[in-house]
């Protein structure tokens, strides 16, 4: 019993242990959508305190554009004069995302922004990567030397959903390699160069450390696109004031806006939908879009902020995960009835309160595994002990059952004997008899009692056998004894109703291989019934042989006969005929039952053909044994 529950035990946690593996692979492998979508609903249920931004946009809006003659082809000469402006108010550092690579037809508004440009302290101009990304397309000349560096503007969305949750802060060709727009402008910002960690690849500006990809605190292969150092972006929330956005025809209308750039950043870049091409979605607005520029100050914001989200290792993602399907194993294996399913349902809760917990805390915990491996796990365990409980139900089911049969057979088949031995003892202690009468009785007693042991000991054997609590005996059994046993025990029923018994010559060699009392049970119940359901004056005939590697022993009698439907039904347990309860023969169903487990223990079947009013033919069919000599009666006894 121990044995078994050890084994149920393990396969247990094995069912769960494969749950957990499952869960974690798929999520692995699909559920990149969940963690995004899970991702954009924390970032815009979550709240952070407000702060000051200090990033100011110079936006190249439809309205400059519609005042400016030519649009964006003659952008240059009203963005000098802005510049201009900017410049008298001594910001901290000047961005500009206007890719300044081809030369303008009037060689004087060239020379105008570059004297614009070399007037601007901290200036980062921008660059971006063409030809498919295999080449940097920058600043002329005379307008790169202007700058204190140069940055990419490259703000890609995720490939799965097209939104951006995160910019590279590196790009590379070959061995030229661009930090981003927002990165150079922030160092400048600080006066400190970038720096690399030697122990890790986050990037360092002064005293702020910027966590990015590749760093002990994001999982390993969760790379994407070839960036180099992803930075999560920390956009401000619409519940806050977003940043400062000043059109540059309004500042040319308006010189005393330039007093908004004072001690800022800021970032000079187009925002009209007409012109701009990285027109992006963030998780903090599903629905609107962004321009380039102004997610370079929104990673700026993060930056001078230190509002870094990270990502926590896959390590304490699969604990917690493991802890989770644990949590499911073991309510399910001790809780009982509804309060498993309860705690089933908290534990998947658990796996979706974690990760928001954790984003609060500008930690980003993957869902898929978690919530994956809570539901696949909770299924399997809430599998596993429905299985269990309705396997116990079923074994319960079925001990309740063989006490029923036992109790039948009791009343039934052990009926004969419990007669005998009560009329026979009443006979010895109500009446003198003699010492030869009392001998007499005595034997009877001693003989019936016997035959009651037997009828017990065939009947637990077979249920035994039955529940695999017993193996088969294997002695030979010589047919040719076993049926004239049989035939000689039921004679004197036959003779009661004036039926005769016939015995077909059977050889000597012919034997079968099993427990000899089964077997005779078996052969002498289908005599029994042959007799019980036959009208009186009719012949009762018994064979056996050798066919093939089988031996059958056909039982066949001239009496009341079944239909086919009654045929398929007859070896269920407690099934009489209509016509066997009218005939007013004591019987329960249950003796047919047992001869078929006798026969199918033996490795065998029994054959059954029958017509109403013409009688059945009862034939076990039993692999044959190999000839072996078999002892006589007399020997055995």
């Amino acid at each position: 019993m121990e044995r078994r529950g050890w084994k149920r035990t393990a396969a247990y946690v094995g069912l769960l242990a494969a749950a957990f593996v499952v869960a974690v692979v798929g999520s692995w492998a699909l559920g990149s959508p969940l963690d995004n979508a899970a991702y954009d609903f924390m970032f815009r249920l979550y709240q952070p305190k407000p702060w000051q931004t200090q990033a100011v946009l110079l936006a190249i809006d439809e309205t400059t554009l519609a005042a400016t003659p030519g649009g964006m082809h003659g952008i240059r000469k009203p963005l000098s004069e802005a510049l201009e402006l900017v410049a008298q108010a001594s910001p901290k550092a000047v961005a500009v995302d206007v890719i300044l690579a081809e030369r303008s037809e009037d060689p004087a508004v060239d020379r105008a922004l570059a004297a614009a440009l070399c007037g601007v302290p901290d200036l980062v101009l921008s660059s971006e990567l063409i030809a498919k990304g295999t080449r940097w397309e920058n600043p002329l000349p005379e307008f790169e030397k202007c700058a204190k560096n140069v940055g990419h503007v490259h703000a890609q969305p995720d490939q799965g959903d097209s939104r951006t949750r995160a910019i590279p802060l590196v790009k590379r060709v070959g061995h030229d390699q661009r930090f981003a727009l927002s990165l150079e402008t922030f160092a400048l910002s600080r006066g400190q160069p970038i720096t690399q960690l030697s122990d890790a690849n986050d990037l360092q500006v002064g005293r702020t450390t910027i966590p990015v990809e590749g760093s002990p605190m994001v999982p390993w292969g969760r790379q994407n696109r070839g960036e180099l150092r992803l930075m999560r972006v920390r956009f401000i929330p619409s519940s806050m004031h977003p940043i400062r956005s000043i059109p540059l025809r309004g500042l040319l209308d308006n010189p005393a806006l330039s007093k908004e750039f004072a001690g800022k950043v800021v970032f000079v870049g187009v925002t009209a939908p007409t012109e701009v091409r990285d027109r992006l979605l963030t998780p903090a607005s599903p629905d609107i879009y962004s321009t380039g520029i102004e997610i370079n100050a929104e990673a700026f914001e993060t930056m001078e902020q230190e509002a870094f989200i990270t990502d926590v290792s896959d390590f304490w993602v699969l604990l917690f995960s493991l802890a989770l399907v644990s949590a499911a194993g073991l309510a399910f294996r001790y809780l009982p009835g509804w309060r498993a399913y309860a705690a089933g349902v908290l534990i998947f809760v658990a796996a979706q309160i974690v990760p928001y917990v954790f984003f609060t805390h500008r930690l980003v915990f993957s869902l898929a595994t978690p919530a994956s491996v809570a539901a696949l796990g909770t299924m399997a365990a809430a599998a596993y002990y429905h299985l269990v409980v309705r396997r116990n139900w079923l074994v319960e089911q079925s001990a309740r059952e063989r006490y029923q049969q036992a109790m039948h057979f009791v009343t039934h088949e052990m009926r004969t004997p419990l007669s005998a031995i009560q009329g026979s003892s009443e006979l010895i202690s109500r009446y003198a008899l003699t010492e030869e009468k009392r001998k007499q009785i005595a034997v009877l007693i001693n003989s019936e009692s016997k035959r009651l042991a037997r009828m017990v000991e065939i009947f637990l054997n077979v249920e035994r056998l039955s529940a695999g609590q017993m193996e088969l005996k294997r002695e030979a059994i010589s047919v040719k004894q076993m049926v004239e046993i049989c035939v000689e025990r039921v004679r004197p029923l036959g003779e009661r109703k004036h039926i005769g018994i016939t015995l077909e010559p059977v050889g000597e060699g012919l034997q079968v291989t099993g427990d000899r009392e089964l077997m005779e049970y078996a052969c002498y119940n289908l005599l029994t019934n042959a007799v019980k359901y036959s009208p009186q004056r009719t012949e009762v005939t018994i064979s056996a042989g050798k066919d093939g590697g089988h031996v059958r022993i056909a039982v066949k009698d001239q009496g009341i006969g079944m239909d086919q439907k009654e045929v398929k039904q007859i070896f269920q347990k407690f099934y009489r005929t209509k016509k066997a309860e009218e005939s007013g023969e004591a019987g329960t169903g249950i003796g047919l039952s047992i001869v078929q487990q006798i026969v199918e223990q033996h490795g065998g079947k029994i054959d059954v053909t029958s017509q109403p009013g013409a009688g059945s033919c009862f034939t076990i069919v039993v692999p044959a044994a190999a000839h072996t000599p078999v002892p006589t009666a007399a020997e055995r006894h």
